[in-house]
């Protein structure tokens, strides 16, 4: 069960947005159309991902937008990436808390989730956002 969101976390969430900016300022965003042609799927299979917690979208200048670092090398977003944003937003994290999150670098692991859950410490993300989430 999710827990209740107070004022302060959403606060947190309105500066994480400014911050999200900040993180995504130098990464490539796809638009909608692009992820379908790069998945090779019509717009509509986009928006049943988006709708299904299986993609995560970022809103720039009014549009929705995916950073290309959520697909691998292979051009699809394997298995963890869909698994770890349906985990943080069962949880009751904001598309913006959870992109933050993926984003920002950790020397932990090193480096930064998203990039974590295309090499050998996804499961170790995942095993993040699951204890993130309780």
């Amino acid at each position: 069960m999710p827990t209740q969101r107070t004022e302060s976390s959403r606060v947190g969430a309105v500066n994480a947005n400014n911050d999200l900016e900040t993180l995504l300022a130098d990464e490539t965003l796809l638009s909608l159309p692009e992820v379908s042609e790069n998945l090779g799927v019509v717009i509509t299979r986009v928006h049943d991902l988006l709708n299904d917690n299986k993609l995560i979208a970022y809103v720039q200048d009014g549009k929705r937008v995916i950073p290309a670092a959520l697909f691998g090398p292979d051009g699809t977003t394997g298995k963890f990436v869909p698994g770890v944003i349906t985990l943080l937003t069962d949880g009751g994290y904001s598309d913006e808390e959870i992109l933050t999150y993926l984003f920002t670098p950790d020397e932990t692991l090193p480096g930064r989730p998203v990039e974590a859950l295309h090499g050998h410490l996804a499961r170790e993300v995942l095993r993040r956002a699951q204890a993130m989430a309780l």
